[in-house]
């Protein structure tokens, strides 16, 4: 994954707008309040919803919960034309940075 950049999560705004790729139980526990979710099974099929980026020729930074499934995604995110990042230690950095999370009922985030 060395050949994309890497983003620290200190260097993005706590409303920052990237993709997080982990599955739906994972979102729910815990994410950023501006984070586009579209889960690594089904980014092929909605791959258009991130059509805002291209027209913004804006950089789509992808996280997932420790960067696995990030280094599978950045290569072909590529081969669709959009510009890539990697949010450097996912969610987990995220977190452990005390950025701002949100979760799907309201309780404490947390990224397991």
């Amino acid at each position: 994954m060395s050949q994309f950049p890497q983003v620290q999560p200190t260097d993005l705004a706590e409303d920052a707008v990237f993709l997080d790729i982990r599955e739906q139980d994972e979102w729910d526990r815990g994410h950023a309040p501006g984070a586009v979710h579209i889960p690594m099974s089904e980014l092929p099929a909605r791959v258009d919803e991130l059509a805002p980026f291209l027209e913004r020729d804006e950089t789509v930074v992808v996280t997932c919960r420790s960067g696995g499934r990030v280094a599978r995604t950045l290569p072909w995110l590529e081969q669709q034309g959009y510009e890539v990042a990697n949010l450097d230690g996912g969610m987990r950095a995220w977190h452990a940075a005390g950025k701002k999370m949100q979760t799907s009922d309201g309780s404490t985030p947390q990224v397991l």
